[in-house]
Order: structure tokens, then C-alpha cells, then sequence
């Protein structure tokens, strides 16, 4: 790790206080690219009232928001979001096929439209950055403007997590082992 979150012992009063806003609210606990924000507690706050909107409050169901959260980290190939993702993912209702063939690098087989035009649009707009007409008016006619801005906002989101775990080399939990780097 290339930097380590700041220590509790020597926080700023800004970094405790936005260290108790997260560990209060629904994530319980401060880690990952959370932890590296810490060090600009005006970054943590702003990032982690983003976060906490697109994990929680978006017009995404859950299984649609960790799809696209797994998409968004095989595309960085961002091991530590993936860890912190699977699990919820699977429990949320993504398929365990689905997840494998994200690991693989794969297009998974979708059991629905919503699903398949998700991967669609955060693939696309990962790698192309933008969308072909044809997929936006897909898009939107699957998902609705609404939900369709609330994919675009979580994609942003990841990509800021995935740029920070990656730039600052957040490892995983100690035991854990890497999966996007299997084949």
C-alpha cells in the first residue's frame, strides 16, 4: 500500500468527525478508498455522501446496482472492490455465472434486459466514453431517465474508488486472495 489511512491517534478534528459520519451511517466502518480519503477530509465527506446515494439510495434495485458495481471493478480490475462486491452482489440476486464470466472477462449470458443493457451501457461507457444513440435510446427505454442517470452517477463513483484503490495500491484483507487476475 502505497499510502495507509491516517492514524486515529493523530486525526484532525475534520478527519474524526467524517471518520464517525461513515462508521454511523450504513457502511459501519472506515476502509478501502474511504481510509485514503481520510487524509483530505473535505474529499471523504463529499465522496462518501456520493457513495452513500449510490450504494443506498439510488432507483436502482440492489441487484442492478452491485451488477453494474462488479462491472465497474472488473473493468479497473480493481481486486479490492470486487472482494468488498461479490458477496453482496450474489446476495442481492446476481447470478453466480453472471459473476463468474464478469471474472473471466466474459459477456455474461443475461437472464433479462435490464440486466444485459446495464453491463451494455458501463462497459460501453468505460471503454468508449460515451453511448451510441442505439444503446442510450435502449437504455433509456428499459431503464428510464432516472435510473438510467443514476447508472451514469454510479459509474462515476466506482471509477473515483476504483482510481483510488488502484493509484494507492489498497490491498486486500490479509487471507484474501486476488480473482480478477485468474483466469
Amino acid at each position: 500500500m502505497r499510502l495507509g489511512p491516517p492514524d486515529f491517534a493523530t486525526m484532525t478534528p475534520d478527519q474524526r468527525r467524517v471518520h464517525d459520519i461513515i462508521t454511523n451511517g450504513p457502511r459501519g466502518r472506515v476502509r478501502g478508498p474511504l481510509a485514503i480519503w481520510l487524509h483530505r477530509p473535505e474529499l471523504a465527506e463529499a465522496a462518501q455522501a456520493l457513495g452513500a446515494y449510490c450504494r443506498y439510495g439510488t432507483l436502482l434495485e440492489p441487484q442492478h446496482s452491485e451488477l453494474a458495481i462488479l462491472c465497474m471493478a472488473m473493468i479497473w480490475q480493481s481486486e479490492f472492490e470486487w472482494w468488498a462486491h461479490k458477496p453482496i452482489a450474489l446476495n442481492a440476486g446476481v447470478e453466480p455465472h453472471i459473476v463468474e464470466a464478469l471474472r473471466r472477462r466474459e459477456t455474461p449470458v443475461f437472464t433479462s434486459p435490464t440486466q444485459e443493457v446495464i453491463h451494455a451501457v458501463v462497459t460501453t461507457l468505460s471503454t468508449k466514453r460515451r453511448l451510441p444513440d442505439t444503446l442510450y435510446d435502449r437504455a433509456a427505454s428499459i431503464l428510464g431517465s432516472d435510473r438510467l442517470i443514476d447508472l451514469v452517477g454510479l459509474c462515476g463513483y466506482y471509477t473515483l474508488i476504483s482510481m483510488t484503490l488502484n493509484v494507492f495500491e489498497v490491498p486486500l484483507p490479509e487471507g484474501e486472495l486476488p480473482e480478477l487476475s485468474k483466469p
